[in-house]
């Protein structure tokens, strides 16, 4: 499902007409007739369909990061510089054009440098005094001092190995929903009965994640034919097709 129908698919399901999303966020409506057709072209820019998707998201009741996911993967062409994603966000401004400096400056600027280097080594070379110390021959000791002690490496137990990823989210113990995506990827976006979000994003090819919540998890998924659902320990009917969008809710007695 790609993601201008990925928006305008949440946008129905918001309860809005393309004249209520533009006002709201102040994008013409046939801009985001384009955007929904997938046609990012006259935004302005790469950074400028970023903005749009950030504003879009919260109106249609989407994660703005899913958005910006999807459209990396299907629209940018190329990769982004560092100064320019930190600019979009504000971090940073962008970088401005250097002024030239021209070659008498510079000519100048070396001259001065070469004469003051002269001066300090005339002068290292008039103060420099040589001494001459009598060094006692000693018996060397066999005894190696704390100092020359090398240092202990670290044992195998003392090295950190890495957590592995998550794929258990929870918000209390009354119903459990797990998610299996054994056909293809989805989009995934899983709260519970308090409206908190347990899960927002992609659930790979192969990858299971598993949902618990006191009354109720809720989910909605961009992609229903790839994926099945477990409830309570046991298998749910298929929620739906390839390339469908679906909002399911599942209960302590599910």
């Amino acid at each position: 499902m790609s993601l201008g129908s990925v928006i305008r698919q949440a946008r129905i399901d918001a309860g809005l007409s393309i004249d209520d999303l533009s006002e709201r966020t102040s994008i013409r409506g046939g801009l985001l007739k384009e955007i929904e057709s997938d046609d990012f072209t006259k935004c302005g820019g790469e950074t400028y369909a970023r903005g749009h998707l950030r504003n879009i998201a919260p109106q249609i009741k989407m994660d703005a990061t899913l958005l910006l996911e999807l459209y990396e993967s299907e629209q940018s062409m190329q990769p982004r510089r560092i100064q320019e994603m930190l600019a979009e966000n504000n971090v940073m401004t962008n970088p401005v054009d250097k002024k030239t400096i021209s070659w008498k400056t510079l000519a100048g600027i070396s001259l001065s440098t070469l004469a003051l280097l002269g001066a300090v080594q005339i002068i290292i070379s008039n103060s420099k005094t040589t001494t001459v110390e009598t060094v006692a021959t000693e018996t060397a000791s066999p005894t190696v001092s704390a100092s020359q002690t090398p240092e202990a490496q670290p044992t195998q137990s003392e090295i950190a190995t890495p957590a592995p990823s998550r794929d258990t989210y929870s918000s209390g113990s009354g119903v459990s929903v797990s998610v299996l995506a054994p056909r293809g990827k989805s989009w995934l976006f899983v709260s519970d009965s308090n409206g908190t979000t347990l899960y927002s994003g992609q659930i790979r090819n192969g990858e299971k994640l598993n949902f618990s919540a006191t009354t109720r998890v809720s989910l909605k998924v961009g992609n229903a034919g790839a994926v099945d659902v477990i409830v309570n320990g046991k298998a749910a009917e298929q929620i739906g097709s390839d390339g469908e969008v679906v909002s399911v809710s599942y209960g302590v007695t599910s």
